[in-house]
């Protein structure tokens, strides 16, 4: 929904939504030049940033903070090269820091858009028989520009169409496996999409892992979980006490979805054609490419009788992102952390006599694609949990298997959490529309989903590494 900005914003704000946009200025600089000349003004501003972030939030996410504190002053004590692990975390911490920032403004771009708002209005409306697959794919759409937004927009429109069926067991069946779809839509993305942070994050930790190396496998992981979720919401079909009533005829206008494909398509053609042409990583691409594409979106709905340019830049940068703070600074310090963390828990797992060098190939695999969703139970962030554990993994040429294999089961096993934990975000805002806890919907509503993947992913992950990679 379009809005004026206050006419009063808060200087915190101010300060926070100026220090986003100039550490992603800066990181996209870095990227793109390949130069840390910039990198003590963007490590000190980002310092600001979490500064101004934590009087803003509340308590339990200042705790972040401190521990960060508290391991970055054990690093110093315990390890020699402690000045290269804090630099890397501080480009972990600025990195997220950035491409949160250029992702949200495709979602700013996007929300206000009728023609988004109507493409997910179609989605939801469509007959039982081809509705779960349509959110899924459409929701694997939607979470490419809106990222969390997607389940925001499309949950709202979904509970809204099922408020319209006047039987209150069909309205409750209709609402439970409308927003299933649609989370199960979003996770999908996360194994493949070049604007998910599981891809950006993993393939930065792991040796020799890129996006072009692990895309195809990845898509297949995903083409998987939608297919496997399709069958179980077929077979598994609630029984109703009566007969449901006849349906009008389907909404079969499939044209209200060309906005939403025109946009994925410039943005797959500008990755692909800016990525032949630079030779770039993806990360570096998106965080130009989308903020672009959100500005030109932008300006061509100012023409169409939108708001002003000046208008929507301001709520952007000074009203939008402030309000994600507390997101913001989670995925920081969970970056921060898990880098200066890792060398910390090296040593001690070491000590513990466990080696993971010495495991068969195979039983590091599949264990990557179980931890990350068997942590989330336990409140461990996945960009946390990924980046305490890849520094521990064998080199790629030790297991005898490329990088993407090491990719694909870690990608695989996010996407898991993102379906299981009840401290996601995909969980919470599930069942915040559904009106349950998040633990029913990661473990209740998707307890057979998840039994399923468990054992169908690790089976694909080892089918790659072994026969096709």
């Amino acid at each position: 929904m379009q809005t004026s900005p206050s006419p009063s914003v808060p200087l915190t704000h101010m300060l926070t939504g100026a220090l986003l946009i100039a550490v992603t200025v800066l990181v996209a600089i870095r990227e793109w030049v390949h130069t840390p000349a910039l990198d003590p003004i963007t490590f000190a501003l980002w310092v600001v940033l979490v500064a101004a972030l934590c009087v803003m939030v509340k308590p339990g996410r200042r705790a972040f903070v401190v521990a960060a504190v508290v391991l970055t002053g054990l690093l110093v004590w315990q390890v020699p090269d402690w000045q290269a692990v804090v630099v890397r975390a501080l480009v972990s911490g600025t990195f997220i820091a950035a491409f949160f920032t250029a992702l949200a403004t495709l979602r700013s771009a996007a929300e206000p858009s009728p023609e988004i708002r109507e493409a997910g209005s179609f989605l939801a409306r469509q007959p039982p028989g081809r509705r779960y697959l349509a959110l899924t794919l459409g929701g694997t759409g939607f979470a490419l520009l809106l990222n969390y937004g997607s389940i925001a927009l499309l949950g709202s429109l979904a509970t809204a169409a099922a408020r319209e069926e006047p039987d209150e067991e069909i309205r409750n069946h209709r609402r439970r496996r409308m927003l299933l779809a649609i989370q199960r839509g979003f996770v999908t993305s996360l194994p493949w999409s070049p604007l998910s942070f599981s891809i950006a994050i993993t393939t930065a930790l792991i040796p020799g892992g890129s996006w072009a190396g692990v895309f195809v496998p990845a898509f297949i992981s995903a083409a998987l979980m939608t297919l496997l979720g399709w069958g179980l919401d077929t077979v598994m079909k609630p029984k109703l006490k009566r007969p449901a009533p006849p349906r009008g005829a389907p909404d079969n206008h499939w044209e209200k979805l060309k906005p939403l494909a025109w946009l994925l398509g410039v943005l797959v053609v500008s990755v692909l054609v800016l990525g032949w042409i630079t030779g770039l990583r993806i990360i570096a691409l998106v965080l130009v490419i989308v903020p672009v594409m959100a500005l030109v979106w932008t300006w061509m709905q100012t023409r169409s009788g939108g708001l002003p340019m000046r208008t929507r830049l301001f709520d952007y940068a000074f009203r939008e992102m402030p309000g994600y703070k507390s997101e913001v600074l989670l995925l920081m310090m969970a970056g921060y952390i898990g880098t200066v963390g890792a060398p910390l828990l090296a040593p001690l797992v070491k000590a513990s006599g466990f080696h993971p060098e010495d495991l068969p190939t195979w039983l590091v695999l599949v264990g990557l694609v179980w931890i990350v969703p068997l942590l989330g139970q336990f409140a461990m962030n996945p960009i946390l949990a990924v980046s305490l554990i890849a520094p521990l993994l064998p080199s790629p040429d030790v297991l005898g298997i490329p990088p993407a294999a090491i990719v694909l089961a870690i990608v695989s096993g996010w996407a898991l959490g993102g379906i299981s934990s009840p401290f996601t975000a995909t969980t919470l805002l599930t069942g915040a529309f559904g009106g349950v806890s998040a633990r029913q919907v990661g473990v209740g509503w998707n307890g057979a989903y998840m039994l399923a993947l468990l054992a169908v992913i690790p089976v694909w992950v080892l089918a790659y590494a072994f026969l096709f990679a």
